[in-house]
């Protein structure tokens, strides 16, 4: 059976695995820039990390959840049972290296109980993430701590790794075990009259060691949960965003959030804003670093929502990451992680720079030594990868990051015409007249030489072809990362250009055999997930599909309402990708761009 999560998290804190049937957290995840990933800190196999309960007379009295987001982020539930009511909110609030769970239990029974209401669980293991999962060889103990009054869990490998801590609003009795699973439990009894309510928060510190752990908590108790709850939910309306279509919204911001705090976060260590793929470890190739992923998919709608974090994301890259840019993947320190090179992540910083200046106006950072000197290198590096010939770009791996057929594929040059273009309009009274002539003709040449061979004939009609070579070598083919749908999108042609209908009409035809034409969820697959793609869904929205895409996302349940690689063409459950993090950044994104963000209410659509 399938399990539904409910994810969230802040900048520090991650709860990827929040169990929709249990409201348990089977696990929580955090950066780590010295270990150049991620630790996730696990449950055991009879029983998950935190698991909250409320019992009377011996009988549990969570069952059958009924679940809410709030701001489209903050998961609530409702549960009801033998006349006890429960009211769950999890809460990772904003700034803080901590989380928060806030039970409310309330006696509609008409007589008084007795009531026990807290939480168990057992810590099995903690696991780094780096595409792969490995178990962290370390010392894992709980003990007492005069700091919390409470227990300390604690991960050493000699020395302090991370520990996390508890602290309660209202007295909790704490029983705690050392063992291969360490167990705990806290309790909170009472007696409830008819019509009586009692709030227990629990306030979950991590930390580097037991002191920034427990503070951490003691902090939020200092506060008060309804204070950081408060200062959560306006920080959370400021950046949400509307189309005008209810159940859209719904959608787009639970993806907007999910993008802002799975794609991008705050390292334990060193408190820096880093970009990854995923935050959650549910993803396959978790906590790494691509070029196109981050600033193609999930830095457009982040700068939507917040763009003076997207300009520290900026920072980041054109610091730590720009040393080996447009390399396959990178550590989150910026360092390599799999080799091979690919045109459109060499590209992708570009397209982030000149959409920054494009929203904000902001023109003085373009002339900052580190965003000028990465500007320049990329532009170095691409001149070595110009065909003399064909006076096209070469790329060894594909938006799919699998081998190329042929070197110069028409999307990503269509891509790195995009990226000249806008260098010479962002950069225009700041470089040399000279420089900038120079991109423009260059810009020029290589629209010209995309016209010339990247399209042929193909049973009967010109179509843009995916790829091709020096010895007249061409292949029909798409994939949803870097698809020929978005030539509109980037300024290449307009969606009335034949050239272009023709090529779309042929790769969503039931003769193209990764379209999946006729299907109840039919949208552009690949061999690399060989299933309809939620990139391609959002593609769709910005490329003259809008209805099409619309009602593919109404039915498809992808990865509980979040965006995932691919879905089952006859179901729209996840197949493969859960918890993409970057991909629900470019839905949300492609939903406000597509359905006129901030446009006027319109159910009918």
């Amino acid at each position: 059976m399938q399990n539904y999560y409910m994810p969230t998290g802040n900048e520090f804190v991650s709860l990827p695995t929040l169990d929709q049937a249990t409201a348990s957290i089977e696990s929580f995840t955090v950066l780590h820039m010295g270990y150049k990933g991620m630790l996730a800190f696990w449950g055991g196999e009879s029983e998950p990390l935190i698991r909250p309960f409320v019992r009377a007379e011996n009988q549990d009295l969570l069952c059958d959840l009924r679940w809410n987001r709030e701001c489209d982020w903050i998961p609530s539930f409702a549960s009801e049972k033998d006349g006890i009511g429960t009211e769950g909110i999890f809460l990772t609030p904003i700034g803080h290296k901590a989380f928060a769970i806030r039970l409310t239990v309330t006696n509609h029974s008409g007589k008084d109980r007795e009531i026990s209401c807290g939480f168990s669980g057992a810590w099995k293991k903690v696991t780094h993430s780096v595409n792969e999962d490995k178990t962290v060889a370390g010392e894992r103990k709980v003990y007492h701590s005069g700091w919390n009054d409470g227990p300390v869990f604690d991960l050493s490998i000699g020395m302090p790794v991370m520990a996390f801590a508890p602290m309660a609003s209202l007295p909790v009795k704490w029983e705690f075990e050392q063992g291969e699973e360490i167990r705990c439990k806290g309790t909170h009894d009472c007696r409830l009259e008819s019509g009586e309510s009692v709030v227990l928060d629990i306030f979950w510190g991590v930390g580097f060691e037991e002191v920034s752990a427990a503070t951490a908590a003691k902090e939020l108790l200092r506060q008060t949960f309804d204070g950081v709850y408060e200062e959560t939910l306006c920080w959370l309306r400021e950046r949400q965003k509307t189309v005008g279509i209810r159940e859209v919204d719904a959608l787009l911001n639970r993806n907007l959030f999910f993008n802002f705090f799975y794609a991008t976060g705050m390292t334990m260590d060193t408190e820096e804003v880093v970009m990854v793929t995923s935050r959650s470890p549910r993803y396959y190739v978790s906590a790494a670093y691509w070029d196109r992923d981050s600033l193609l998919w999930s830095f457009p709608s982040i700068l939507k929502a917040d763009p003076q974090y997207a300009k520290e994301l900026l920072d980041y890259v054109f610091t730590r990451q720009i040393r080996q840019i447009g390399i396959h993947s990178r550590y989150i320190d910026g360092t390599v992680l799999e080799p091979g090179f690919e045109l459109d992540e060499l590209c992708a910083p570009l397209m982030a720079l000149s959409r920054y200046v494009n929203a904000t106006g902001e023109t003085d950072l373009l002339q900052e030594s580190h965003i000028e000197r990465g500007v320049k290198k990329i532009l170095s590096i691409l001149k070595t990868k110009r065909s003399q010939t064909l006076h096209l770009y070469e790329t060894f791996l594909q938006p799919t990051d699998d081998m190329r057929v042929y070197p110069y594929g028409t999307y990503n040059n269509v891509l790195t015409w995009r990226c000249l273009q806008d260098l010479e309009k962002i950069y225009h009274n700041l470089w040399p007249a000279e420089t900038l002539k120079c991109l423009e003709e260059e810009a020029s040449t290589l629209f010209r030489a995309i016209c010339t061979h990247c399209i042929k004939e193909y049973q009967g009609k010109k179509i843009f072809v995916w790829s091709v070579d020096e010895e007249g070598n061409w292949d029909v083919y798409d994939e949803p990362p870097g698809s020929l749908e978005l030539l509109p999108y980037l300024g290449f042609c307009t969606m009335e250009d034949s050239i272009w209908k023709n090529t779309v009409e042929t790769l969503r035809s039931p003769d193209y055999p990764y379209s999946f034409a006729g299907k109840p969820f039919s949208d552009i697959g690949c061999p690399h997930a060989p299933h309809p793609w939620i990139l391609s869904v959002a593609n769709g929205l910005i490329s003259g599909r809008k209805e099409a895409s619309l009602d593919f996302l109404r039915r498809a349940s992808m990865d509980n309402g979040i965006a995932c690689e691919s879905v089952d063409e006859m179901t729209g459950e996840c197949t493969t990708g859960a918890a993409f993090a970057t991909c629900a950044g470019f839905l949300a994104y492609c939903l406000m761009e597509g359905l006129n963000e901030g446009g006027v209410e319109n159910d009918s659509i």
